[in-house]
């Protein structure tokens, strides 16, 4: 049965919600324990990057799991609830850090919130992407509706990156008053900002599971944890697509982890806040403009593959203007807005295209192995999509450290600013190099590993598609 728009539109508001919860932590918690509460950049990165080994066990148990459930709501949307309830609670309490804690208080009550965090965001996020394939039929439905979600989470993504900064400040200076130190203000507007986002992703994501049904059960052996992992070695396109989605979004979550500090400490200026705003406002336009409207344009004239280089190539230019600009006179945003939009354009489509892409490689491993594993192949994605944030932050902790850009914990908004000025041109060009010169050598390697190893062009999955439905 075709898709229609109610199904359509409750699938993508539970895209919207998942996406701000996942990236005001995965753009912000970094900032919020070592900016806001003055815990050590390296001990954060640790934790950040052990919380993604962690999940290296828990994502593909998560995966066996929903292949094993068997309810009258189906196999996905228990999970799916439960996921987000736990998640949205988790998600308060990361921010509602009480920063009276000691030291190794603050350190221990990260690890425990940002694990826990992890394991419940994998509860949802498994199943949510492993119905897809589930409820359409192969082919353009699937790749229309992957897109559909992939715009809707850039939209979650979006409002969380432009708005997280000014509504934190807003709502910091109404609870705690303007005249309070900036740390105080912000830890007020984090606190009560993350319960705002933890309230509409509960309600997105139930009426996600009100109106999605499943259309079709796969009926498939659960495998057991031995098994998944052979399933994953013999599906040689989905590793490919796994590793590329790690170097990929590495290289994203770096730069997003440290576009923050590169304002307040590199950009500076007391408006500091404003032109950041402003900055992510723009590469969220043209983010969800390249899922929405570049992407399909595109697909006109072009494959899924040579998008695919096509939009690497676009962000490799991108951060290579960032770190030539970096050196000229930056007085002015809006000349930041030209590596922006190479880069925001080239991460919205290629967050489409990962996706298509996997959804590619179960039909690929049913021909192949003859069982088809959306929950685990799906799991994958989740894992690696959370260790390339994990990565990241570990690099961008090192880089935090190194350079020793920290706000002075309960200083005032002034002490903050002449902190600011006062950050030595070494310290910045480190950080300038970490925020793209990184980012750039993983793009190649993605480029490389691609070219020898993909081989799901569009001949290819109709000629896997007419295979399955012949045998």
């Amino acid at each position: 049965m075709k898709l229609g728009f109610k199904e359509k539109l409750s699938y993508g508001l539970g895209a919207i919600g998942k996406d701000m919860v996942y990236m005001l932590s995965a753009s912000y918690v970094l900032y919020y324990f070592q900016d806001v509460l003055g815990v050590n950049a390296i001990a954060m990165g640790i934790i950040l990057m052990a919380a993604r080994v962690f999940d290296a066990f828990n994502d593909p148990i998560m995966g066996i799991v929903v292949a094993k459930t068997k309810t009258r709501w189906g196999k996905f949307r228990p999970w799916l609830m439960i996921g987000t309830i736990t998640n949205a609670v988790i998600l308060f309490l990361m921010f509602a850090c009480p920063p009276t804690l000691s030291a190794s208080g603050l350190v221990a009550y990260a690890a425990v919130t940002y694990i826990l965090w992890g394991v419940t965001y994998t509860m949802m996020d498994i199943p949510y992407w492993s119905m897809i394939p589930a409820f359409t039929r192969s082919g353009k439905e699937r790749e229309g509706l992957t897109t559909l979600a992939r715009s809707c989470a850039g939209v979650g993504s979006a409002l969380v990156t432009i708005f997280t900064v000014m509504i934190v400040s807003g709502i910091g200076k109404i609870i705690v008053g303007a005249d309070a130190t900036a740390q105080q203000i912000e830890i007020a507007g984090f606190k009560w900002f993350a319960l705002i986002v933890s309230i509409l992703f509960v309600v997105f994501i139930t009426i996600t599971c009100i109106n999605i049904k499943e259309q079709a059960t796969v009926d498939m052996e659960s495998p057991s944890v031995g098994q998944m992992f052979k399933a994953l070695i013999t599906n040689d396109q989905a590793m490919v697509i796994v590793i590329s989605i790690v170097l990929i979004n590495t290289c994203i979550y770096i730069t997003s982890n440290l576009v923050i500090y590169f304002f307040k400490y590199d950009f500076g200026g007391e408006g500091w806040k404003g032109s950041y705003t402003l900055f992510n406002m723009f590469g969220g336009a043209v983010q969800i403009l390249s899922m929405m409207l570049f992407y399909p344009l595109l697909r006109k004239f072009a494959s899924n593959v040579k998008i695919f280089y096509i939009c690497l190539t676009s962000a490799m230019i991108g951060y290579a203007v960032l770190f030539a600009i970096a050196f000229i006179n930056m007085s002015n945003v809006f000349i930041l807005f030209i590596p922006g939009f190479f880069i925001f354009a080239a991460n919205g489509v290629l967050q489409v295209l990962t996706t298509v892409f996997l959804a590619n490689t179960v039909d690929y491993g049913d021909l192949k192995n003859h069982r088809r594993d959306e929950s685990v192949i799906f799991s994958m994605q989740t894992f690696v999509v959370k260790l390339a944030s994990g990565v990241a932050a570990l690099i961008a902790s090192i880089c935090l450290s190194l350079n020793n850009l920290k706000s002075e914990t309960g200083s005032d908004v002034e002490e903050a600013y002449d902190f600011a000025k006062d950050v030595a041109e070494s310290s910045k060009l480190g950080l300038r190099m970490t925020m793209t010169i990184i980012p750039i050598i993983g793009l190649i390697i993605a480029v490389i590993l691609f070219w020898k190893k993909f081989i799901l062009t569009e001949q290819k999955m109709e000629e896997i598609t007419a295979e399955l439905k012949a045998r």
